[in-house]
């Protein structure tokens, strides 16, 4: 029998290597799987810019805050998660991290800094420069005028960003260790699932669930995708390429942060007719960016997760 879940928050998280990261209200656990079979679990409190300012909590901002804390907790887990991995397939390689000297905190924080940078750039790259670049190289073997198509031209745009995301997924997911994380993917959406439920939350509840969540990161990007196309079509063509393309980055935060606010609607209106049909592009590309997984890795999500919930329960109580 379903009942409501002990607590009224939302939960999320993130596939990690051979692991799952689990957020709840004021926690975060990364949860891996060792090659012993054991599981190693390591939580601390987290609370973001939103919950201890309530000017970063306004409606848009929040989800540019949101963002890049996700992006820079993300990059920290998934550093967690490599080690473990390392130090399970080299012995060696563990004995020397045990011996070595703790590193400074402000050395681990540049580290993370350069880390958010270097992606923010390759993501820029590949999907702000190149389909922009192809764009305006299409449209010059046509004799169609990009100022005065410019609906057509920022759909085009679209579409190859779409594009190009799709023939990244199917690129790296050929990879044996990307395939995995793709397994943990799945197994943190059926975990949080299982929580949002409200039925007891273990691996055998969870394997009941869709792997397909609506505020997954994947529908996030397709959002985006979506959403610029609609944002862009407002702001006149510059015809310096370099100009035009400062201006469409400019306007991310923007674009970012009314995807997030949708991204938070859909997932509260899921059940909606018209939300479903909203939803259905990002849980498309879901199938991709999520595998089923076995029982043993959704142990580790569930581990995650109920370890969050331990904490939230412990500090409500004290």
């Amino acid at each position: 029998m379903n009942t409501k879940p002990k607590f009224d928050f939302a939960v999320g998280g993130q596939a990690l290597i051979e692991g799952v990261m689990m957020r709840s209200q004021n926690y975060v656990a990364w949860a891996v799987r060792k090659a012993d079979g054991s599981i190693k679990i390591k939580d601390f409190h987290y609370n973001s810019l939103a919950q201890k300012y309530k000017f970063f909590n306004l409606p848009f901002l929040r989800g540019v805050i949101s963002m890049f804390e996700m992006m820079a907790l993300g990059i920290r887990a998934l550093n967690f998660s490599a080690d473990e991995f390392i130090m399970d397939e080299d012995p060696k390689e563990a004995k020397k991290k045990a011996e070595q000297k703790p590193i400074p905190k402000w050395q681990s924080n540049l580290f993370l800094f350069f880390n958010v940078i270097f992606s923010l750039g390759f993501t820029i790259v590949l999907f702000k420069y190149l389909p922009l670049q192809l764009t305006e190289w299409i449209f010059q073997y046509t004799t169609y005028d990009p100022t005065t198509n410019y609906i057509a031209y920022n759909f085009l745009d679209g579409i190859l960003k779409l594009s190009i995301f799709l023939c990244y997924i199917l690129l790296i997911s050929m990879f044996k260790d990307i395939k995995r994380v793709f397994q943990y993917h799945g197994a943190e959406h059926m975990a949080v699932f299982n929580y949002e439920e409200g039925t007891n939350l273990t691996a055998e509840n969870s394997a009941k669930q869709s792997r397909f969540h609506p505020r997954c990161g994947t529908s996030f990007i397709i959002f985006v995708f979506l959403i610029s196309i609609l944002v862009y079509s407002l702001i006149p063509r510059d015809p310096n390429f370099f100009i035009h393309l400062a201006k469409r980055l400019a306007l991310l935060p923007v674009i970012a942060g009314v995807s997030f606010e949708a991204l938070k609607l859909s997932g509260k209106y899921a059940s909606n007719p018209v939300v479903k049909l909203l939803i259905q592009p990002g849980l498309a590309f879901q199938r991709l960016t999520t595998r089923e997984p076995d029982h043993s890795q959704l142990e580790v999500a569930v581990a995650a997760l109920q370890r969050t919930l331990d904490r939230e329960a412990t500090a409500k109580n004290t």
